[in-house]
């Protein structure tokens, strides 16, 4: 928790202020015990009217004050909540974004999504009930204790035995339930991984008819979570009614002895009244200091999960190369070395077990466009994701411009590279909102160029408001290759050295993905093409073709090659265009 609060240091002023507010009403409610017992031995007692009103004006000034005073301090804790909150989310999607594949790989989307919302939250309750109660409660529990003892000594012993048996009961329950309260938020996490899944995977399902299935396994970890939270809630509550029995207790005591000395001449009867405001006093505060642990104890265990996130460092080391570097490099190296150059490279993904990529050797040299086929889990979605360094070669190295990718820093790197991954990822917003992603200092005419040549004017123009239509969340508004083809106008509006089509024209057909290839073609800048598909027609007029299978480069050729002397090639190949092995 002490790493997390350095969030709260641009409110300190709230943070000091929000406590002493806290601390003047607690003051002003100590005294209404005192004013009380005024009231009933002197105003009362004897039946002094004038005494009654003015100490009753008391008590309503005492009132108003604490009000201004709760108020205040109300206020100032929220500031000060929020805006912890408000810094630490944000400091924690930062982090989060710093992370490479491999790290959100082994944390999981679920839970980094429960780390930023319920935890956070947590926190942000913790810190609010804190700032308002924990010197709040213990100042009335052990002020009430203090002035009882000025009231009446003996009487106020009662209070020295109650007070450490509360608080045994209130910090044994804490004690034992912040682990289970790690769990409650573990079992969380299952649950909104298995929603995500559903909701991410819902036609799939349905397809599959696999509702009642996928509604079992919700209900079990549902079940399990329900479970933990009733047995940790359980614990929690048995510390309302055991507080309440010993301070009941203690009043039935109380109450007795000051029976007995009021008889006995030893106190007045105001004296008693103030003692059993004081012992109530304790049994509210002592109920609020119980939800506070309660809420303290959920926030420490959240505080430790997102300590946990914000302890994990990229396992990938920026580089030093900026874009000045860049400029300096290409104009030494121009023409001397290749765009891409993988030099006997091998790739194991964390927890993987058996490499994914084994020994890839091969160079792509400036202005080509270079095919990757092979069949599914062939590894050539592995061999393009070390280009922009979503994952670190385990084994060997990838070279760009001749120089060691792990030298330039990865924005540089990455300004260089355009990438279209498998999967058509749109963001809610314009269509013009969603291309600016590719360079956000693009003007129209350059968007307009992009949309031409990744064929995805046409429709475009169909839209109501063209480049203003909204497209919905994820893209749900759009077609397949709809959303395909605004993804490569993204990725074309960059102007990159590099553009890694990465199985991205796969819901084209076959007339417009030639249209796509034969424009990316015609671009006048030197743009080096990587096109992975498991579609032939999709990369047979590549000047380099890299076949893959399980992990390794099969062959590497033009399409002719290829087709006379590699067997995965054919296979492929011929799969694709029975009636071409027929007529050989």
């Amino acid at each position: 928790m002490k790493s997390l609060l350095k969030y709260i240091k641009d409110y300190k002023k709230e943070s000091i202020l929000a406590p002493l507010f806290k601390m003047l009403e607690a003051s002003f409610e100590l005294m209404v015990p005192l004013v009380m017992a005024s009231i009933i031995d002197r105003g009362i007692a004897n039946r002094d009217t004038q005494q009654i009103i003015k100490m009753g004006l008391v008590l309503v000034l005492l009132a108003a004050v604490g009000l201004v005073s709760a108020v205040t301090a109300q206020y100032f804790s929220a500031k000060a909540a929020v805006g912890f909150a408000t810094k630490l989310r944000a400091a924690l999607f930062a982090h989060i974004q710093s992370l490479s594949y491999t790290e959100l790989d082994t944390i999981g989307t679920s839970t980094l999504i429960t780390r930023m919302t319920s935890d956070v939250n947590q926190l942000q309750n913790g810190v609010n009930l804190t700032l308002r109660l924990l010197l709040r409660s213990p100042f009335i529990v052990f002020g009430a204790m203090i002035m009882a003892f000025t009231v009446d000594v003996k009487a106020a012993l009662i209070f020295v035995v109650a007070i450490p048996l509360l608080s045994i009961v209130v910090f044994g329950i804490m004690i034992a339930s912040i682990p289970l309260y790690k769990k409650v938020q573990a079992a969380l996490d299952k649950i909104l991984g298995r929603t995500r899944e559903n909701l991410a995977g819902a036609r799939v399902i349905r397809a599959f008819c696999n509702e009642e299935s996928e509604t079992a396994d919700f209900e079990k970890e549902n079940e399990l979570l329900l479970n933990t939270q009733v047995f940790v809630g359980k614990i929690s509550a048995a510390m309302n009614p055991v507080t309440y029995i010993i301070i009941n207790i203690a009043l039935v005591v109380l109450l007795w002895t000051g029976a007995v000395r009021v008889d006995n001449g030893m106190i007045t009867q105001g004296a008693v009244v103030a003692l059993v405001n004081y012992m109530s006093q304790i049994l509210v505060e002592l109920v609020k200091l119980a939800n506070l642990i309660i809420q303290l104890t959920k926030a420490l265990a959240c505080a430790k999960r997102v300590e946990g996130i914000f302890a994990m460092t990229s396992s990938m080391e920026e580089g030093r190369l900026t874009k000045n570097d860049i400029c300096v490099i290409n104009g030494k190296d121009a023409g001397s070395s290749p765009a891409i150059e993988y030099d006997h490279v091998c790739l194991t993904y964390s927890g993987g077990g058996d490499e994914s990529l084994t020994d890839i050797h091969f160079k792509v040299n400036k202005g080509e466009t270079v095919g990757i086929i092979g069949g599914t889990g062939s590894g050539k979605t592995s061999v393009v994701n070390l280009i922009p360094r979503f994952y670190d070669a385990t084994k060997g190295t990838v070279r760009i411009n001749g120089r060691d990718i792990t030298e330039y820093g990865l924005e540089t790197l990455r300004d260089m590279i355009g990438v279209v991954p498998q999967k058509a990822v749109l963001f809610k917003g314009t269509i013009r909102d969603n291309l600016l992603w590719g360079n956000e200092n693009a003007s129209n005419e350059d968007i307009e160029e992009a949309l031409r040549i990744s064929q995805a004017k046409e429709f475009v123009d169909s839209k109501d408001g063209r480049l203003d239509f909204m497209v919905a969340q994820g893209g749900k508004n759009l077609s397949g290759g709809q959303k395909q083809r605004l993804t490569i106008a993204r990725a074309i509006v960059r102007r990159p050295q590099i553009l890694i089509l990465d199985d991205s024209a796969s819901a084209l057909d076959f007339a417009t993905d030639a249209k796509l290839r034969a424009a990316i073609k015609g671009m006048e800048n030197d743009m080096t093409v990587i096109i992975v598909s498991q579609r032939a027609a999709s990369i047979q007029y590549a000047d380099k073709i890299v076949v893959m299978d399980d992990g390794a480069v099969a062959g590497i050729g033009t399409h002719d090659e290829l087709l006379a002397g590699n067997e995965i090639y054919q296979e492929i190949y011929y799969s694709q265009f029975p009636d071409k092995k027929a007529a050989n």
